[in-house]
Formats: C-alpha cells, structure tokens, sequence
C-alpha cells in the first residue's frame, strides 16, 4: 500500500495540484468571473481617468479665462468699454484683453439658439475677453475698480462654473475607485464560493489525504495555487478585452467631449496592467480564507 502511495505523497506543486479538480464548474466560474469583473475594472479605471482629464482640462480653461459683461445704455456703451479696456491694461495679472466682435458673439450664442435667430436685432452686451498671466489677478479688487470706472461692468472670473465642475470631478473619481473595491469584493466573494464547493466536493480526498500524512498546510497550498492561478489567467483574458474596448472608442475631439474622451492617454495604458496582479491577489486571500474555514469544518 505504501508503495502504491510513495509517488503521491511526494508533495510537489505539480501532485498537490491534483487535489483540485482540474476542470468543472469551479473552474469555469473563478475564470469567467475573474475576466468579467477585469472588463468592468478596465471601464471604471478609464472612466475615472477621463473623468479627471477633462476636469482638469476644462478646469485650467476657465481658470486662465475671465469675462467683462457692459450692459449700459447704447450711448454709454463705447465710453465704458474703453474704461474697463484701461482699467484691464493696468491690472496685474491681466495679461491681455480685448473686446469680442458681433461675429464672435454670435457664435457663441449660436449653440444654444440657433443659426437663424436674429441676433442682431437682440440688444447684446459687449464682452471683453481677459486672459490673466500664470499669477492671476485679485478679483475683487478688480471688480471694484471696474464698479468706478464703468458701473455697468461686470467681471465673471467663471468660479462658480469651475468649483462644480471640480467637484462633479472628485464624486465621479469617488465613483470609479468605490466602483473597483465593490469590483474586487465580488471577485473575492465568487472565488471564495468556487473554492469552498472544491473543498467540498473533495472532502474525502482531503480526509485520505490526511490519512497519508499531508498536513492541511500543504492542502490548502494546493487550492490556493490553483485557484490564484485560475484567478489571474482570467483576469488577464478581461483585461486584455477591456483594453481592446476602450482603443476603440472614438478618441477625444478638440472641443473636449467626455463621450469621445473616455479612455486612458499615454503611461496611463499602464495602469490595467496591475488589474491581473490585484485579481490574482484577491483569488489568493478569498482561497486561503475559505480553505482555513473548511478544513477546520472537515476536522
């Protein structure tokens, strides 16, 4: 009998490998449950990258750009628009100004009313465009010196569009890193199930196993190798789908659509990289866990 035995009882990955059914459901379960929640961790990591791309881009756009809005009477409006170019002139941190065109007005308005609304018959403010230097200018002080020089300037230094948008920024971030720890607690609660259903499923291999002198050590060794192994061969089939996805989405367009700019830009092609590795070590603590809590069970 001992020599019928001697061959399996030389613990080598390769024979405690065998304690693990090679294929069935288990295995089918870990591998296709690791690839999919791989796919979506690829999506939630580009979708927050993105996400904070265009925040910033947009965020350093209205940063560096501010606006003076002239509502006065139409004979007052050329005197105060010269006032508020000399008071921009000899602000700090003002680094150019100038005023907008009709043209220029209107196409900004155009995008929300339309190609064919009379514009020009619309009574429309001037508008002074100001770009401030890498410093910035004190708003308030400005707005002041505005106030008694032309009263009927108004400075929109765009705050109270950036602040939102950083915010809005930071909750998606928030979103996509909660949504790769639930990511990551599903991945950990399915192969912990899976490896539990091997463990039991081979309950009288493993009392054999005992019976032959291998310590629980060397079993759970054996589901936690292959396990992780099944865990990170399916994560990398995911990651390399998501990635794939994601190249294919329409890349971004100059006017900084968030549609056409999800997706990961230079070294940040690197970051799924590390998505197999986490995968692999999430198989491994949920298979150790549950093979502890079962050998215990099957003492």
């Amino acid at each position: 009998m001992k020599t019928i035995l001697l061959p399996f009882l030389n613990f080598s990955e390769s024979t405690s490998g065998r304690v693990v059914p090679p294929s069935g459901f288990t295995a089918q379960l870990t591998v296709i449950t690791s690839a999919a929640m791989a796919f979506l961790a690829v999506f939630a990591l580009a979708l927050s990258m993105a996400t904070g791309r265009l925040a910033e881009r947009w965020g350093n756009e209205l940063a560096r750009g501010s606006t003076v809005r002239i509502s006065a009477p139409a004979e007052q409006v050329d005197a105060q628009v010269a006032a508020a170019l000399k008071v921009l002139e000899t602000t700090p941190g003002v680094a150019a100004a100038r005023l907008l065109s009709e043209e220029e007005e209107t196409l900004l308005l155009e995008p929300w009313f339309g190609p064919d609304l009379p514009l020009d018959t619309l009574p429309l403010p001037a508008l002074i465009d100001v770009q401030e230097t890498s410093d910035g200018f004190d708003a308030e002080g400005l707005r002041l010196r505005l106030a008694g020089e032309a009263p009927g300037a108004v400075l929109d230094d765009h705050s109270r569009w950036r602040k939102p948008l950083l915010r809005a920024a930071e909750r998606l971030r928030f979103l996509g890193v909660l949504s790769l720890i639930l990511i990551a607690g599903v991945t950990g609660g399915m192969i912990t199930l899976a490896a539990n259903a091997a463990l039991a499923a081979n309950g009288q291999v493993i009392r054999t196993l005992r019976l032959v002198g291998a310590t629980d050590r060397f079993i759970a060794g054996a589901f936690v190798r292959r396990f992780t192994l099944r865990g990170l061969s399916g994560a990398l089939i995911g990651t390399f789908l998501g990635m794939i996805a994601v190249a294919l989405l329409p890349s971004a367009d100059e006017a900084g659509s968030f549609l056409t700019g999800l997706g990961f830009v230079g070294a940040q092609w690197l970051w799924p990289l590390a998505i197999p590795v986490l995968a692999a070590l999430v198989a491994f603590a949920a298979t150790r866990v549950a093979a502890s809590q079962t050998l215990r069970r099957l003492m």
